[in-house]
This record gives structure tokens, sequence and C-alpha cells, in this order.
């Protein structure tokens, strides 16, 4: 991923251009008719779908954890039917071969002339939106076919690399790993998903009305509200937005402290094997930077980098053999760093 702009001193709070400031208007309009597409098929599941559009005007990734049922493969279906993009799925199974998702090459004859040659047939993954469903029911090779796509926007098969069309996103749902016939994902891979949001259990009044809504009747229809030139744009936008050098900082040491050392909270000395790289303190400085742009702020703070550190750094932080005994999870870990590391801001 290439790295948001940085500024020398703290941000300016004014947009950098006229157009600039109409497609940042237009960003709080395009959130809301989203919103409401969601909401007609979608319920409850605020957070998550927060986080789902914060990967999206970043360009991000994000993996979907949940136990089956909670609508995850729903929730990313209906936002492909909102953005009117070119829509794939994968359904990843023990049996799924790299093939299966990138493509492969058939042998072809000229009836006329007899002559042979290979033609490459494009695999699900040449799409603008792709869902791997249940993406840890496969083993790691066939994982890894989405490695170049996910971040090169890619993809090299039969001898030739192929550009995707942007916007080119994964939003893959995984079932938790402690369940049988699944396959964790590589750390390499998790990396390149922006964000992992968990979905939880609805209320009790949530499921009531999902109860009464898909058992009367038929779904809820979703019509594009969101065309893909204006997505772009506002793609474009959010990596221009300003953002202070404090929120910057904020970021780098919230990453920097989660991995062991002299200089980490203790509570990373004795639960973390393996800490957050980089990428994720750029995550956590684009991320605040939709956040706050989603809400109608220019500049992001430090609230909004809190609220995207679980997302960002969750499936970053690797725990070690003293935290599964005590049944520490990362969570748990994200909230002591949350506690310990302080805004400069």
């Amino acid at each position: 991923m290439t790295p948001p702009d940085a500024s020398s001193g703290s941000a300016s709070p004014d947009l950098a251009a006229p157009d600039d400031a109409a497609l940042f208007d237009a960003l709080a309009g395009a959130r809301q008719r989203l919103l409401a597409a969601i909401g007609r098929r979608i319920v409850g599941q605020e957070a998550a779908v927060e986080q789902l559009l914060i990967a999206l005007f970043a360009r991000g990734h994000c993996l979907f954890i949940g136990v089956p049922g909670l609508a995850k493969t729903l929730l990313v279906s209906t936002t492909a039917e909102a953005l009117g993009l070119d829509f794939g799925r994968v359904q990843f199974t023990p049996d799924l071969m790299p093939a299966d998702i990138t493509g492969t090459e058939v042998l072809e004859e000229d009836r006329s002339t007899g002559h042979r040659e290979l033609r490459f047939i494009r695999g699900p993954i040449f799409t603008n939106l792709l869902l791997a469903d249940e993406i840890n029911r496969t083993p790691p090779k066939t994982q890894a076919a989405l490695l170049q796509a996910m971040q090169e926007g890619e993809v090299t098969a039969a001898g030739q690399t192929w550009p995707l069309d942007p916007p080119f996103l994964v939003f893959a749902t995984q079932n938790p790993i402690e369940q049988e016939g699944t396959y964790p994902l590589p750390e390499a891979q998790l990396d390149r998903f922006m964000l992992s949001v968990r979905i939880g259990y609805p209320t009790e009044d949530e499921e009531l009305e999902i109860v009464e809504r898909t058992t009367t009747g038929a779904q809820a229809q979703v019509e594009p509200v969101l065309d893909r030139a204006l997505l772009l744009e506002l793609q474009g936008l959010v990596r221009r937005l300003p953002t202070s050098r404090d929120v910057y900082r904020y970021c780098v040491r919230l990453a920097r402290a989660s991995r062991p050392g002299p200089e980490a909270p203790e509570a990373v000395n004795r639960w973390v094997r393996w800490g957050a790289g980089p990428r994720a303190s750029q995550y956590l400085a684009l991320g605040a930077r939709v956040r706050a742009a989603l809400r109608g702020h220019e500049v992001a703070a430090a609230e909004d980098v809190q609220a995207v550190a679980h997302a960002v750094l969750g499936h970053r932080v690797l725990l070690n053999f003293q935290a599964e005994a005590e049944g520490v999870d990362t969570g748990r870990v994200v909230d002591q760093l949350l506690d310990r590391v302080r805004s400069t801001g």
C-alpha cells in the first residue's frame, strides 16, 4: 500500500481545491444513500457497516469474522448491489484450486485451419468487488492466490500479468478458526486486509425484526445508489484530505507499542509474540481520515484513530502461548494499547 501523504506540521482544515470541497459535500450524501440501501436488508450491525464503508472509501480490503448465520455474506452482496459494480463471488472450499480464482488456459482449435492455440479464461477475480466467502475453508495455497491481486491490483497467470480494473476490493468472510474444517489465514494474507471486523450476535429486538423480515414476503430489492466514477473520485479525495502530524505520530506510536521490547507496555511483553508492522500505522491513519470524512470532519482526530484501532490491529497482533493459557484475546491487548499510549494532540 502507498502511504498516505504526510504533512510537515499541523494540517490546515481547508480543503485543497474547490472541486475537493464539492466532493467532500458529496461524500456525506453517498454515505447516507449507502446506509439506507444496506438497511433495507441488514438489521442492526451499525459498527460493522461503518467499518465496511471505511474500507470501501479507503480502497482497502476487509475481512468479516463471525459464526455462520450472522448475515456476513448478505452484507457484502447487498453492498455490491448498492454500488452497481461488477461483482464476483467465490465460495471457498477445501478442494478449490488457485486457477479456480485467477483463471486458466484452454486449448482451442480453429476448425477452418486446424490451428490450435491456448486462450486464457479469466477467473472470478476479474471483477470490482470480490466476495471471498468463508475464505478460511480452503488451504493456504489457494488463499495465497489472492495475494498479488490484493497488493498490486493485478494477476499473473498463463505467463502474463493482467491488470484488474479499479476499483478492486476483496471483502472476505471467515468463520472462527477454532471451528472444525477451517485453515487459519497466513500472516502475510491477513496483513493485506485493511480491517478485520468481528460480527456479533444481534440483540433480541434485532433478531425479532430479522425473523419478521425473512419469513414473510420476498427479500427487499436494492438499487444502485452510487456509480463507479463517483466512487473512484471519492476514494481519491480521502487520500488528499489533510491530517495533522500529531495524528500520524499517534498512529505510529500505537503500532510500535504493539511490538514486544523494552519500550512496550507490560501487557504486550507478557502476551504478544509478534506485533503489528508499518502497514498498521498506514491503515490507522487512513482509516481515521476516512472515518472523520464520513462524519463530516475535514481533519481526523485521535478519537477517529481509536475508533478504527481494533479493526486495524486486531488481526496483526499475534499472541503467545501465555495469552492463550490465560484466555486473553487480541481485543484485550488493543484495549491495553489504547489505555497506555496517549495522543500528543
